[in-house]
């Protein structure tokens, strides 16, 4: 009988190299995009060659992937079971990413410009981001019918759009707040959006616009 091999865990020095790896991979995608940051400068930055750069990642394909998951395990550091809670928590915490977006412009904007740029033919980064919204889009939506069951409502229509924009201001501050920080407040005008887009489902009020609109 032969008896099965556990796989190996990485030794602490290996995982210690390949995060020094991905925060030089998040800064330089982060400053050129992905197609135009070259796996030489990530190598030249973190003191390795190109080879030793694929040892650990096999390709330039799969360390974009490792990147942005390491940028999602940013957001829910210091969070229970590492993940975003629910309910009027979740719209806590998204305000609170928020500030403390403010203090690394580095991963927003690495942020920002690989999801611009998933949306091109083939970028590996696009089932990624596909997924990404797809799951946040129906945690907001599960957070916002929790608050409408506390407060004994039904949940409206609106949930789907409400959800949908609650990330779109989010992502949209970021890029007008990596562009004039100076005339932009990330933190403040978030926490604005999306309380008013809370208020908006729980407390819908006729629209100051008219009804007229299509």
């Amino acid at each position: 009988m032969t008896a099965t091999r556990r796989p190996s865990r990485p030794r602490p020095e290996t995982l210690a190299r390949r995060r020094e790896i991905l925060q030089a991979a998040l800064e330089i995608f982060g400053q050129k995009g992905f197609n135009n940051g070259p796996l030489a400068e990530i190598a030249d930055q973190v003191d390795m060659t190109h080879a030793g750069i694929l040892h650990h990642f096999g390709s330039k394909d799969r360390l974009l992937v490792e990147v942005l998951r390491y940028r999602d395990e940013s957001d829910v550091e210091g969070l229970d079971e590492q993940h975003i809670p629910g309910g009027a928590e979740l719209f806590r915490h998204l305000v609170r990413t928020a500030f403390s977006n403010e203090a690394r412009p580095g991963i927003v904007q690495a942020y920002a410009v690989l999801s611009a740029e998933s949306v091109t033919e083939g970028n590996p980064g696009r089932a990624y981001f596909e997924d990404r919204y797809t799951v946040l889009r129906g945690e907001v939506a599960d957070a916002l019918r929790a608050m409408c069951a506390e407060r004994g409502i039904d949940a409206p229509a609106t949930v789907a759009n409400a959800s949908a924009s609650v990330l779109a201001v989010m992502d949209g501050l970021q890029v007008q707040w990596l562009l004039d920080r100076g005339n932009v407040e990330l933190a403040a005008a978030s926490r604005f959006a999306i309380d008013a887009i809370v208020t908006a489902v729980l407390d819908p009020r006729p629209s100051p616009l008219g009804d007229d609109l299509p």
